[in-house]
């Protein structure tokens, strides 16, 4: 252990502090990884506590029995040649009588009889041929064809569409044929392809600004900086006082002409709370009466953990391009679930059209390889090409088993009139935050707006809360908040992950409420609660 102190104390902090909290989680579970085999051999009963992931440890099961049977379905009607292994693409005519035969001979199984509800439901609400759904779903799931067409299956689209609208809480003032969907290997992917293409659309020039609303999930903050980008970013900072919400004055930044675009996490990644009625009516009003032609990115992926989501979609249809992802809510980041939603009359394809025209010629060459008349190929559709680089472009798009389970996911959702599944993941979450900040001996944040997916801790008031601001001040003075996670990693085997990689205040610390057993959060506090005990024994002794 003794070795293990030196290097801690002979560490550099500095070299650090410009790396991402994700880069530094993977120093601290080294730590704590040597340090926990250190206590075993001693016969200490001890384990590593890594709540520095987002990734969730609950997921949905239901979804996945249910297209494993698709699967099965699928694989056995493509057996037509009668070889073990050698299958052929099936038949659409009749598909749907063949998958009710095949389900009524396990009707007894729970996933079977979703699977049956899910195909009924979707004819019936939807209006679908049956043979037409059946054939999409189970040819998609076998992945024997590329996706066609590529950026996403018409009839899937039309009941992702009903999902979103559902979580966006868009009511009657819309429809659904406003809209458009891209399908994406996740939120990660949208924001790439997004960029991408809005730099190859000339909406995006080197040295153009982009204002983010942090904290926010560090890679965004990495994103517009890279060389290929190569843009300025403006930080719009939310304030703890003000429960994690932007001040007036800092929205006022979207003043400068020269900011494109503005982009957000909503719920917010690590503060976990939503944006304000207040703040977004500002919003709202400042973009229809002065920057009618700001660009907006909401990331929406942790919308489905707070009930009745009011979201800038509802409020901003043209100028917002929503994000969103399966893989919190249904557990399902390693399947890399996601989508783009676009308004149909959208300000993006506006600015392209006022683009000059030798900019306008140029794009003609580009999307001229794919299309007779390229001005007329809108930009979500560019968004798939660009994915691609044009020339590949029909290979483009999220794989057909990929599209087919989201489908799934998004029924059981659409299904799920009482959201008991919501109510399950909420109380489990709830659960944990008490159990956490009980331990830690502080208040737990307001309800209100409050996803519980994370939390983002201030070390300093803490300090100020528990102790002294004369305390709190000696830390400020004294420690570097990284010394604190290493000896969190060191001492307690507690991974948590700096807030500052964040954007967010010095002090501040993200744990993930998600990715561990329930009972680990009553330790998870504990831990922090001796950690900073011994630093004020420390300072006592001063």
């Amino acid at each position: 252990m003794k070795d293990i102190k030196e290097k801690r104390m002979n560490k550099n902090f500095e070299k650090y502090k410009k790396m991402s909290p994700f880069e530094i989680k993977n120093e601290l579970i080294d730590i704590a990884n040597k340090s926990c085999e250190i206590k075993i051999k001693k016969g200490e009963k001890v384990r590593v506590l890594n709540a520095g992931r987002g990734n969730p440890n609950f997921l949905n099961t239901l979804v996945r029995k249910s297209f494993s049977y698709l699967i099965l379905f699928a694989s056995e009607l493509a057996n037509s040649f009668k070889e073990e292994d050698l299958g052929n693409r099936p038949e659409k005519n009749k598909i749907y009588e063949k998958l009710n035969e095949f389900l009524e001979k396990k009707k007894d199984h729970i996933e079977v009889q979703f699977l049956k509800k899910a195909i009924d439901y979707s004819i019936e609400k939807f209006n679908f041929s049956p043979d037409d759904f059946v054939f999409t779903m189970v040819d998609a799931a076998l992945g024997d064809f590329y996706p066609s067409p590529p950026r996403i299956f018409p009839l899937m689209e039309k009941i992702l569409k009903r999902y979103l609208f559902q979580i966006l809480g868009l009511n009657n003032d819309f429809r659904e044929e406003m809209f458009d969907l891209f399908a994406t290997e996740g939120a990660a992917a949208a924001m790439v392809y997004l960029f991408k293409s809005l730099k190859i659309n000339k909406i995006f020039e080197k040295k153009d600004k982009v204002a983010i609303i942090t904290p926010i999930f560090s890679p965004y903050l990495e994103m517009p900086t890279l060389s290929g980008f190569d843009l300025v970013e403006v930080l719009l900072q939310s304030k703890e006082e003000l429960h994690w919400q932007v001040p007036i004055k800092e929205l006022e930044k979207l003043k400068d002409p020269n900011i494109k675009a503005v982009y957000l996490v909503n719920p917010a990644n690590p503060t976990s709370v939503v944006m304000s009625d207040d703040i977004m009516k500002t919003v709202v009003e400042f973009v229809k009466n002065e920057r009618k032609d700001l660009i907006i990115f909401t990331d929406t992926v942790y919308a489905t953990f707070v009930e009745k989501f009011h979201s800038l979609v509802k409020e901003l249809p043209e100028n917002v391009v929503c994000i969103y992802s399966f893989s919190k809510y249904f557990g399902v980041t390693g399947w890399r679930l996601g989508l783009i939603m676009l308004h149909k009359n959208n300000i993006i394809d506006k600015l392209i059209k006022k683009l000059p025209e030798k900019e306008k010629k140029e794009l003609d060459k580009r999307y001229g390889m794919v299309a007779a008349n390229p001005r007329e190929v809108i930009f979500i559709e560019r968004l798939e090409l660009d994915s691609r680089d044009e020339a590949l472009a029909h290979t483009g798009g999220l794989s057909g088993p990929q599209q087919s389970i989201m489908t799934l996911f998004a029924l059981y959702e659409l299904m799920d009139e009482k959201k008991e599944y919501k109510k399950k993941i909420h109380e489990k979450l709830k659960k944990r935050i008490n159990d956490f900040y009980n331990n830690l001996k502080i208040p737990i944040p307001e309800e209100k707006g409050n996803t519980y997916y994370y939390s983002l801790i201030d070390l300093r008031k803490i300090a100020k809360i528990k102790y002294s601001k004369d305390f709190a001040d000696y830390l400020e003075k004294n420690i570097d908040p990284l010394e604190f996670l290493f000896k969190l990693a060191e001492e307690k085997l507690t991974i948590l992950l700096p807030g500052k990689g964040f954007a967010g205040p010095k002090w501040s610390m993200r744990i993930s409420l998600a990715n561990l057993p329930d009972e680990c959060y009553k330790e998870i506090g504990k831990n922090v609660s001796n950690l900073l005990d011994i630093f004020y024994q420390k300072y006592k002794k001063q």
